[in-house]
């Protein structure tokens, strides 16, 4: 998947990404890109887990981690643990980072 340059964001020297996430879909998957109202793009992804327990949010972060092979310390949702519109930040390490980037 080629990122936008509007994708990933910076701030305060933390690097975020926006995910529009569906639970209980057929197949874990990242869909597509998507432009929001605000001009924000969003990673659209889908989980077969269900929202309860967290097991959606904690599905999401492996199918994340798997996909631009990272460690698993490396992403922390920081908003929207209960909504489907979620800010997810990743290590502040720019060697971890960098792959991801330019994947």
């Amino acid at each position: 998947m080629v990122a936008p340059s509007n994708l990933f964001y910076i701030k305060n020297d933390e690097f975020g990404v926006i995910v529009r996430l569906t639970p209980k879909a057929s197949q874990n998957s990242i869909v597509s890109l998507a432009h929001e109202t605000d001009s924000n793009v969003v990673i659209k992804s889908s989980v077969t887990a269900t929202t309860e327990s967290g097991k959606a949010n904690t599905a999401l972060l492996k199918l994340l981690t798997t996909e631009w092979k990272l460690p698993k310390s490396s992403l922390n949702i920081t908003k929207g643990v209960t909504t489907r519109r979620k800010i997810i930040e990743i290590a502040k390490d720019r060697q971890i980072v960098e792959p991801v980037l330019t994947s």
